[in-house]
């Protein structure tokens, strides 16, 4: 039986299931720890538990008819993960990838656990369910964003979104396209008409922001 402590204190929304429910919920779920670059999950293949992230960061992509890749949203230390949530009540396969960004722990709960809870418990039922709207909601913005917003302004707000403590951003072009949804092509000629302006200077697998300021005042503009 799992430990009640190091693990659900990441996720609040747990705290009023029931002693028959906890008891449940302990007995059948499990701790994984999965290293760096594994495929957690990936296209045509079933859900067989909720992932539920007590650390490390899970990055969610798919790959559309054309061939082009777009990041989804990532997990992050005490969530679930809502494409998995979506396939286990509806009974389909994955129709994207999940790859550890990170090494990652987490707890695994079976389908047929999860079937039991939802049906037994309200309180559980809430804590999927508000995890499961609140990434549709973000999902909505990433589909507003990629269909209605400029792609400087996009490439701006990804920049400062994941660049270190350092202003560094560790990561190709052609992961940048991947990170907005759009080509490679796109994205260089971004990135050197920042360059040209002075805002961050490029080199190979690297970014580095020279004057994040004015990055950010154009990542605020409407």
């Amino acid at each position: 039986m799992l430990d009640r402590l190091p693990w659900r204190d990441k996720f609040p929304g747990l705290a009023e299931l029931s002693e028959t429910v906890s008891s449940l919920l302990d007995k059948q779920a499990r701790s994984v720890e999965i290293k760096q670059g594994s495929l957690i999950f990936g296209p045509g293949n079933p859900a067989e538990n909720l992932l539920l992230l007590v650390s490390g960061t899970v990055r969610v992509q798919q790959l559309s008819e054309a061939g082009r890749e777009i990041v989804l949203y990532r997990v992050h230390a005490g969530e679930s993960c809502v494409l998995t949530t979506a396939c286990l009540l509806a009974f389909e396969d994955y129709s994207a990838e999940g790859i550890a960004e990170t090494d990652v722990e987490a707890i695994l709960i079976p389908r047929n656990t999860f079937d039991e809870l939802m049906a037994a418990s309200k309180e559980f039922r809430a804590f999927v369910f508000e995890a499961y709207s609140k990434r549709i909601t973000d999902l909505f913005l990433v589909i507003e964003e990629i269909a209605f917003k400029r792609m400087d302004i996009r490439v701006a707000q990804k920049l400062l979104e994941l660049k270190d403590a350092e202003s560094v951003l560790h990561l190709t072009h052609q992961q940048l396209a991947i990170e907005l949804g759009t080509a490679r092509e796109v994205i260089s000629r971004q990135l050197k008409e920042f360059e040209r302006r002075g805002w961050l200077r490029l080199s190979r697998g690297e970014i580095e922001l020279r004057d994040a300021a004015a990055i950010a005042r154009l990542a605020e503009a409407p």
